[in-house]
């Protein structure tokens, strides 16, 4: 079985995990989502008030090596053990959430484009290109909803680390990718575009091992 591995970036409330969660919906279940998230690098060595200061919105703040060993062992038939991570807590969880192989695997986060090793197992690269103002007022919206943030942390980290890391890093990523949409999961036409070339991938590799 060949695995696909599609990875989708944007900034930080631009729509991408959204379009994520509707292409693992229309797949069906042979299908894996790793989010960049997942694989923040612990931080059990500092005080709490310290973890707060960090910039999460850096290329060094994710342990992607392993996210990238993960890949491969997935590619591999193998399963995983992904790690889980607390944004309440700022560090990572004892446990571990398995994963077994699948046809398509789905890679989401701000940042996976940034890195060439990573880049270099994904079969499709989208970028998902969402207003800014729209994306604040999405990230807003879910850190103090689901987070538990104060209106003021979540302002200050943005101008402070997530606008200029966006500049730095996100936005230029997008010249290694394959498709750019606008508004991720609500832009319906871009939506069947993409499941349509996800289904000719995958009807390629099921000619390839008929054929092998």
């Amino acid at each position: 079985m060949k695995t696909i591995v599609i990875g989708i970036a944007g900034g930080s409330g631009s729509g991408k995990t959204t379009l994520a969660h509707k292409l693992k919906d229309a797949l069906g279940d042979d299908i894996v989502l790793l989010c960049h998230d997942f694989y923040y690098k612990a931080h059990d060595d500092m005080p709490f008030e310290e973890r707060q200061k960090l910039n999460f919105d850096h290329p060094d703040a994710f342990d992607t090596d392993l996210l990238i060993e993960d890949i491969r062992a997935l590619k591999r038939g193998e399963s995983i053990l992904h790690p889980i991570y607390s944004f309440t807590e700022h560090t990572r969880l004892p446990q571990r959430v398995r994963v077994d192989p699948a046809r398509v695997v789905i890679v989401e986060g701000i940042l996976i484009f940034e890195n060439q090793q990573l880049r270099d197992e994904m079969d499709i690269k989208v970028f998902v290109d969402t207003d800014a103002d729209i994306r604040l007022i999405r990230r807003l919206l879910r850190d103090v909803k689901e987070r538990g943030r104060t209106l003021d942390s979540v302002v200050s980290q943005y101008m402070n680390t997530v606008k200029p890391m966006h500049e730095q890093f996100v936005e230029p990523s997008k010249k290694n990718v394959d498709i750019i949409i606008p508004e991720g999961g609500l832009n319906a036409v871009a939506l069947q575009m993409l499941l349509r070339q996800i289904q000719h991938f995958l009807r390629e590799t099921e000619s390839e091992s008929d054929a092998m």
